[in-house]
């Protein structure tokens, strides 16, 4: 049986050296993202909620309308991809969150966004 709303979202983390200032202790970092409708009705991604934490545990929380100014509607089979970025004071993070979507039924759900994270090159091992 398939589950009528189910979507999977995969995370690809950029670290952006070109645009960022060590020194400053800004660390840029792009995520392009891709949701992938694995269910059986079509949902509209309505709003964004992002929990972004940096090495020293700050905390910044981000909600929002749609992605990058869309509500995309994303059908059976589809997928729906974009790129954003976030600034942190660390070389290292993560991020994590959930799309909050309507289904063509009115239902209203989460997509989960699962935590990624974020990394300079060399802080890790």
């Amino acid at each position: 049986m398939t589950v009528p709303y189910q979507f999977e979202v995969t995370v690809l983390p950029e670290y952006m050296g070109e645009h960022s200032a060590p020194e400053s202790s800004q660390f840029v970092f792009a995520y392009h993202i891709t949701i992938r409708n694995i269910g059986s009705k079509s949902a509209r991604l309505m709003q964004r909620h992002w929990l972004i934490t940096d090495a020293n545990a700050k905390e910044e929380e981000v909600q929002g309308d749609g992605v990058i100014g869309e509500q995309p509607m994303i059908k059976p089979g589809a997928e729906h991809a974009y790129s954003s970025f976030c600034v942190l004071e660390t070389p290292l993070g993560c991020m994590q969150g959930s799309y909050q979507m309507l289904g063509e039924d009115g239902k209203r759900f989460n997509a989960d966004i699962p935590v990624f994270t974020l990394a300079k090159e060399g802080v890790l091992h």
